[in-house]
């Protein structure tokens, strides 16, 4: 079982929005960076644990907890003119851009913001607070997963 952090602007998806949906599932569409599409398409798998990251938020931090359940397929959004992550380029027989399913599992009981993280012991080499890291799909360790529940 792997970790991941994945990041979304609340005010677009929240936590709350996936808590919502029907069998609290949705795809995590619209991601266009390769690094990040090479991480969902070949190395997520079902049951993988994933950080809900609130980006873009006054605080940013990490929501809940969600869980891969439907491995890296391609994006249809990729393909369809009127979506916003339209890409001309993407051809449904050789796909550009692919995503992965999620469900929810739990909203944390307080959102544990950005400077926290910043703060914890043995959380200093995470992905997240690097100078520089902007993807929105990044690996965790499974050290840092445990260090982040207990702050809960």
């Amino acid at each position: 079982m792997a970790y991941w952090l994945m990041k979304s602007e609340p005010d677009v998806f929240s936590i709350e929005d996936l808590a919502n949906r029907p069998q609290q599932t949705e795809p995590w569409d619209g991601v266009r960076n390769y690094q990040a599409r090479n991480m969902m398409r070949d190395e997520m798998a079902e049951g993988d644990g994933v950080l809900f990251y609130h980006s873009n938020a006054k605080p940013p931090g990490i929501a809940g907890i969600a869980e891969i359940v439907r491995t890296g397929y391609p994006d249809p959004t990729a393909f369809d003119p009127a979506s916003k992550y339209f890409d001309p380029k993407s051809d449904p027989n050789n796909p550009r851009w692919y995503l992965v399913d999620v469900r929810f599992v739990r909203q944390f009981r307080r959102l544990i913001p950005l400077d926290e993280l910043r703060q914890v012991a043995g959380l200093e080499g995470m992905a997240l607070l690097q100078k520089g890291s902007r993807l929105s799909v990044m690996p965790v360790s499974a050290e840092e997963w445990s260090i982040i529940l207990a702050l809960e």
